[in-house]
């Protein structure tokens, strides 16, 4: 049999339980797809599904607490930790959702959208993605409106040395260098996001300009239509660090 304070005790550790497990399935997102048991759209209902989790544990955590621990507050801590974590569940999914209806749903990113610069050892790495490398110059339009500060960027030193500081800069960001041709003045590289491990590809273009070295950048991702803002920050992180070094 139940003891007087587990039976006290139940509807704090049940709404307590819930919360835990609007967590888990926000967990479990980012191995699921890395191990390719999910794809997109399954995390997407995933997501969604933990915000309406959310929601629910911090109703509940609040309505078990004023019914339950008005003279008797033993337990409100379990009700405080289950409504934290249903503000994590619900802000979460909540943040991703914003910035998707925020900004443009365009995943191929540029400073050169006049000529942008162009894949050679990325290509074969990826057959099997739902996005292609043809760029689209209606998404340059997109993107001039969304990422208007994304521009090359003018370096007043030889083109040699810009090459080994943007290889340099490419490694610290911690890309995965595919290839670095000097000659061509072409550096290829993939970078895998944290959680998900989603694949983008960047490639930095450099050419001899009249003050120095010009060097543009491009950055694609391998799936989704939208990247959530994800290769303009990685082109600005880079120019911005490139800049510092030089």
């Amino acid at each position: 049999m139940l003891s007087t304070s587990t039976r006290l005790n139940l509807p704090t550790v049940l709404v307590l339980a819930i919360a835990i497990v609007g967590l888990a399935m926000l967990v479990a997102t980012g191995p699921a797809y890395r191990l390719g048991y999910w794809g997109i759209g399954s995390i997407v209902s995933v997501l969604r599904w933990a915000a309406y989790i959310g929601i629910a544990a911090m109703a509940l955590s609040t309505l078990v607490a004023i019914s339950r621990f008005r003279k008797d507050r033993h337990g409100l801590g379990m009700c405080v930790l289950a409504f934290a974590i249903g503000i994590f569940n619900f802000g979460m999914p909540y943040s991703l959702q914003r910035q998707a209806f925020t900004l443009p749903p365009i995943h191929d990113i540029t400073t050169d959208i006049e000529n942008p610069p162009t894949f050679v050892d990325v290509v074969s790495l990826r057959s099997d993605a739902p996005n292609t490398l043809d760029y689209d110059p209606s998404v340059g339009v997109v993107q001039q409106n969304a990422y208007p500060d994304l521009k090359s960027l003018i370096l007043d030193i030889t083109l040699s040395d810009a090459f080994d500081l943007a290889l340099k800069t490419a490694r610290n960001e911690g890309w995965e260098i595919v290839s670095s041709n000097k000659t061509l003045g072409l550096i290829e590289a993939t970078d895998v996001t944290f959680w998900y491990g989603f694949k983008d590809d960047v490639v930095i273009r450099l050419v001899s300009h009249q003050i120095g070295s010009k060097i543009d950048v491009r950055s694609v991702s391998r799936v989704g239509l939208g990247d959530l803002g994800a290769n303009a920050l990685r082109i600005r992180s880079f120019l911005s660090n490139l800049l510092e070094s030089s």
